[in-house]
């Protein structure tokens, strides 16, 4: 008998129900796809400037308990119908979490957060939570991590991000090219902009690659490319980046690639020195800077719970 050369570090291949499976017991309704795409429309708008308004990416760091998630959803609902002359506000809806080594990934990765790892529950909690909150009547954006995800949730979601530790992957910028949302492009974690600026270059041209279709087959995937990316300036390196030079700065480098001077600022991370009680400081300069005339900044990240500090 052969000696065995592949599959020395796998435990197991368990089944996974593909993404056709997964729609036909979560179908889209009529309600939540008008939501998707006045959403996705109404992002395309702002980056277009077709619309004055800012948009804002605001919601729970992850979400872990879809109950408490979906009552945060409700109220979010309230507060954008009041500001919607001047905001557009889309729900943060993150399942997965990158780690800078080992952690609890997410809800899809771990519903029951016991070590379980039962992906396939997760998936379909994922998008029976997405479809809840996208029939309310709010958009929603997610952070794109598993390259395969997006054929499981995808039509649900209206705007992506593509985390900093993330961007300079080439996997992720292919999967860009062929998402049908705007897609955010952070800066890397030392802060470093070039890497999302590429990013946006690359994701906005056509690329051919390995990944799956609706029935769950390996297939090679042929995307047009994406011409809704921009960058999100979420600080790094020790230092925030959402300041008057930072931003100009940001600007000159994305005309210097002829790239829309469409900028994105993340309240949080490096740039509230991961401090969630200084995201107000950073939202008023940023709005400060708006009302001062720049024309660039087109939306705001913000992490936000029911209560402050880690949930129950």
């Amino acid at each position: 008998m052969p000696t065995q050369t592949e599959n020395l570090n796998v435990l197991a291949f368990d089944h996974m129900p593909s993404p056709d499976e997964v729609k036909a017991r979560v179908p889209l309704t009529e309600r939540a796809a008008a939501a998707v795409i006045a959403g996705r429309k109404a992002v395309m708008d702002i980056l277009d400037r077709k619309d004055p308004r800012v948009f804002v990416v605001v919601g729970p760091c992850s979400i872990h308990d879809p109950v408490a998630g979906l009552d945060y959803a409700r109220r979010l609902k309230a507060l954008a119908d009041e500001v919607s002359d001047v905001l557009l506000l889309v729900m943060r809806v993150y399942f997965e979490k990158p780690r800078t080594s080992t952690g609890w990934k997410g809800y899809i990765n771990d519903p029951y957060m016991d070590d379980s790892f039962r992906i396939d529950v997760g998936m379909e909690r994922a998008r029976k939570f997405l479809l809840d909150v996208c029939e309310l009547g709010l958009p929603t954006a997610t952070e794109a991590l598993d390259p395969i995800a997006p054929q499981y949730y995808g039509d649900l979601i209206a705007w992506t991000a593509i985390g900093a530790r993330t961007s300079e992957s080439q996997t992720h910028r292919e999967m860009a090219s062929g998402l049908s949302t705007p897609v955010g492009f952070k800066n890397a974690t030392d802060g470093d902009l070039e890497v999302a600026i590429n990013a946006i270059l690359s994701a906005g041209s056509p690329h051919s690659f390995l990944g799956i279709n609706s029935q769950g087959q390996s297939a090679v995937t042929r995307t047009r490319g994406n011409r809704y990316g921009h960058v999100v300036l979420r600080g790094g390196g020790g230092r925030p980046n959402y300041d008057t030079v930072s931003v100009s700065l940001a600007e000159q480098a994305l005309a210097k690639a002829r790239l829309a001077k469409n900028i994105v600022v993340d309240c949080s991370h490096a740039n509230s020195w991961k401090k969630p009680e200084y995201q107000p400081l950073v939202m008023k300069d940023v709005m400060h800077q708006i009302r001062e005339g720049n024309q660039s900044i087109v939306g705001l990240m913000i992490e936000s719970n029911l209560e402050a500090g880690n949930q129950p």
